[in-house]
């Protein structure tokens, strides 16, 4: 790394430090996975100009652009301005483009499944929802993980993020559409949760074992299933990987609209701007969560958000995982041979 570059000010630009000297990597982000033929072509284009032609799709639905020289970032920057206006501009972030590139990269790409424009068991558009959200959000300087996923199937892998949003319905019965042909309770039996039974030839649905993923929907074969056309949501909270007490994230909130989300994930930057440790080159927010407690989070990050009235709330919380520490569970190989 060059002496008089500033490690700071050029990873707020969105450009990595890397193990090769004198050379940076580009992140650039993609709001929702989404992305045209063209703005690859685009991303492309400055991976040919400025690198080495090579380019790396992330876990996080975003590329990164590897080789660049130091000296090439103002240039980089530059060009990426046609795409920071299709990507971000366009979808809603408050800052002004320029040539400068990215103002911040605490927060990571918005990832998304490809939801209901293109999926049937999808119950909401994933990709609009992630691009609200940047508009909402982006730029700021923490580290925070979001993934949308249109059911509970989960295919983005919303259970290992900061912030994991499920898409959920809420199945609506038609009485007499329904011929009693049992298809529904059998799906849901075999592949979900048992929600559904049958009684004198018609559905009994259970709303307590019901997940809201819209099976039964799929399953019926007169219509007599629909999804209410308000949408709702399962909002998860503080998944990690990483070196210390990895762990899937857990129901915070369910069967809450996209404001409540939007509101809470927006409630949670002055929350973590109050409890950083700043000593700290970052921090993710589950540590912080951690350290000041359930409670404090779930308090500060509620106020003044107005809850729709099927909303409910995890009244306590523990994260399944494990601490790296404890081997308590592990044997050596000369125990097992003995």
């Amino acid at each position: 790394m060059s002496a008089d570059l500033n490690r700071k000010k050029v990873t707020k630009n969105a450009f990595r430090i890397t193990k090769r000297r004198n050379h940076t990597a580009l992140r650039v982000r993609v709001p929702g996975g989404h992305i045209t033929a063209e703005q690859i072509a685009m991303i492309a284009d400055i991976a040919r100009r400025f690198g080495d032609g090579n380019m790396h799709i992330t876990t996080r639905q975003g590329f990164e652009i590897p080789n660049i020289p130091f000296e090439k970032m103002a240039e980089v920057n530059a060009a990426l301005n046609p795409l920071i206006e299709e990507l971000q501009v366009a979808n809603g972030v408050s800052f002004a483009a320029s040539n400068s590139g990215y103002p911040a990269a605490g927060m990571r790409n918005i990832s998304a499944c490809i939801g209901n424009r293109v999926c049937p068991f999808a119950n909401t558009d994933t990709t609009a929802f992630a691009q609200k959200l940047e508009g909402q959000l982006f730029p700021h300087d923490f580290h925070v993980k979001i993934a949308v996923t249109g059911c509970p199937n989960d295919c983005i892998k919303a259970h290992m993020q900061d912030f994991g949003i499920i898409a959920i319905c809420e199945p609506q019965y038609d009485y007499d559409a329904c011929i009693g042909c049992e298809a529904c309770e059998k799906v849901c039996k075999r592949k979900v949760t048992g929600a559904l039974s049958m009684k004198n030839g018609k559905v009994i649905r259970d709303a307590r074992r019901c997940i809201g993923c819209g099976e039964c929907v799929l399953a019926c074969p007169t219509g007599a299933w629909t999804r209410n056309p308000q949408k709702f949501y399962r909002l998860l909270i503080m998944g990690r990987t990483g070196k210390r007490n990895p762990r899937i994230a857990m129901p915070f909130l369910n069967w809450v609209t996209e404001e409540v989300v939007i509101q809470v994930i927006r409630n949670t930057i002055p929350y973590i701007d109050r409890y950083i440790l700043r000593c700290l080159p970052k921090e993710h927010i589950g540590y912080i969560v951690d350290r000041t407690g359930y409670d404090v989070y779930r308090r500060e990050v509620l106020e003044n958000v107005k809850l729709n009235p099927e909303a409910k709330i995890a009244r306590t919380m523990q994260w399944p995982g494990y601490d790296t520490l404890n081997d308590a569970n592990m044997r050596s190989a000369d125990y097992w041979k003995g």
